[in-house]
């Protein structure tokens, strides 16, 4: 009977209590989940002309050719983010740790954009890579 009575005492104040409470959970996890960079002020630009270096373990890595030698690179964020951001902030490298030697070589290009900066497109997304014997 002690139960009952807990139940049906301020019952319109718990279901409201529970409803708010709901809307509130949903408000937040919809919040949390959408994508800073993506929102109603993000804003996106197009640099052009960036280098692509080649990273590698090994001490010598002068004789590697890559082709294309730069790619663009379009990203997105707060206006005042990319207002300032300049090409040379901007990294894109391939890997060629434990490669030898290579001719034609296919390596996707990775881009380290700095914080606070989304990256949308890589163009060319790879490039080719040579790499002669040693001799």
């Amino acid at each position: 009977m002690a139960n009952h009575k807990w139940i049906a005492e301020d019952f319109y104040w718990k279901i409201f209590s529970v409803i708010l409470a709901v809307v509130v959970w949903l408000t937040v996890h919809n919040i949390r989940d959408e994508p800073v960079a993506t929102g109603i002020l993000a804003v996106q630009n197009t640099f052009t002309n960036v280098p692509v270096l080649a990273v590698s373990a090994d001490t010598d890595m002068r004789n590697v050719h890559v082709t294309p030698d730069s790619v663009s690179i379009t990203v997105s964020g707060s206006p005042d983010i990319i207002a300032i951001l300049q090409t040379n902030q901007l990294h894109a490298f391939i890997n060629l740790t434990g490669i030898d030697s290579s001719y034609d070589l296919k390596r996707h290009v990775d881009i380290a954009p700095p914080l606070g900066v989304t990256l949308l497109n890589v163009d060319p997304p790879e490039v080719t890579v040579t790499i002669p014997a040693t001799k």
